[in-house]
């Protein structure tokens, strides 16, 4: 199983455009291969003819087309179709590449937006069109084959447009899930703003008073546990009425993590890998809100450690890791910020992520994986 799970884990970082440029090269050399034209796709019935650059040029137009079936799904299934249609009504030799016709078409349902649709009406136009071609040509199909083919296409189509509905689906009860998570959670830092934030300010406020009874020599020391109890309260401040706010403003994401490490004290590196795409609200917000958390910690349980924060962008993943040094106490330390981190563990989770955090080595880790592509039409919730 820990097997399986690495290879799950390893293909989700796989971009989507490098398995359909995977797909395309498999499908193009199987088409050259003789051996596997008994499992080509045909239709017409027309005595085949030889083949030659034409055919070959009919042949590639249908697969490689395939290398951006998810990224131009319409516009790779209009080019497949029409050279499978014209290598049909031509007669050219039958290869593997017809197949990819069938994948244009599942692609076309699963990932096409735009022209959704408009689609099937102008496929079904194009196929009346291409059953009249072999019809004059002299097929001898009847119409009864031409409507079984027209509903194994349909039934493609349709396979895609059920997956992209089941994926809105799991998309709209993430959204809704997370933002069930982020209301428990802002009512579970409401509750410690008395228990640990104010706790701190009584604390304060009696050390100032019994401050003036004391003799002149204890002041300064008494001075001294005021300051560490004031920068305990304004640590916890920061974090929890940053969850807490919800004045409707725009909400840190990716693009404000630079000045976020940036703050004086800190011995913060920031390492960006990969292009950082076009990623929805809440997921920016999540990723944030971790490296905030984690920086906290640090500057609560080890501070003037070095600290690492690394985040890296993939078209199916964003993966965030923030490291800091520091010796065995201290690592222990940082661990036992448990409330933020349990907080932060509930987010990653409602949005299909992972999320660890522990020692390792001389120091301690919080790490994330978080996938990268919610579909646009799930609306983001405000910062929570």
């Amino acid at each position: 199983m820990p097997k399986l799970g690495r290879l799950r884990s390893r293909w989700a970082s796989v971009s989507l455009e490098a398995r359909d440029r995977g797909l395309a090269v498999l499908v193009t050399a199987a088409a050259f291969v003789p051996g596997l034209a008994m499992l080509g796709a045909q239709f017409g019935d027309l005595p085949r003819q030889e083949g030659g650059f034409l055919a070959v040029v009919l042949v590639l137009g249908q697969t490689l087309p395939l290398a951006v079936r998810s990224r131009w799904p319409a516009a790779a299934f209009g080019v497949t179709a029409i050279c499978f249609a014209a290598h049909e009504v031509l007669a050219y030799p039958t290869t593997v590449g017809t197949l990819a016709l069938y994948f244009a078409l599942y692609s076309a349902g699963a990932h096409e937006e735009r022209l959704r649709r408009a689609l099937p009406a102008i496929a079904t136009a194009g196929y009346v069109v291409f059953a009249v071609v072999l019809a004059l040509r002299g097929s001898p199909s009847g119409l009864l084959d031409y409507a079984i083919y027209y509903t194994v296409l349909t039934l493609f189509w349709l396979l895609g447009a059920l997956v992209r509905q089941r994926r809105r689906q799991e998309a709209e009860r993430r959204r809704l899930t997370a933002r069930a998570a982020a209301a428990e959670e802002r009512a579970r830092l409401a509750r410690e703003l008395h228990d640990v934030v104010t706790h701190h300010v009584t604390a304060m406020v009696v050390q100032a008073d019994a401050a003036r009874y004391l003799p002149p020599e204890r002041v300064p020391e008494v001075l001294t546990t005021i300051t560490g109890s004031g920068r305990d309260a304004l640590t916890e401040l920061r974090f929890l009425l940053g969850v807490l706010e919800a004045t409707g403003a725009r909400t840190p994401g990716l693009s404000a993590l630079r000045t976020l490490v940036d703050q004086p004290g800190r011995a913060v590196r920031l390492v960006e890998e990969g292009e950082r795409p076009a990623l929805p609200a809440e997921t920016e917000l999540t990723a944030y809100r971790i490296v905030q958390e984690a920086l906290t910690n640090a500057a609560k349980y080890a501070a003037g450690r070095p600290t690492e924060v690394r985040v890296g962008y993939g078209a199916d993943l964003l993966e965030i890791e923030v490291s800091t040094e520091g010796p065995a106490t201290a690592a222990g330390a940082l661990g036992s910020g448990g409330r933020g981190l349990a907080g932060l563990r509930d987010r990653v989770d409602a949005l299909g992520g992972r999320f660890t955090a522990g020692p390792s080595g001389d120091g301690f880790v919080v790490s994330a994986q978080i996938p990268a592509q919610i579909p646009a039409q799930i609306p983001a919730r405000r910062d929570r």
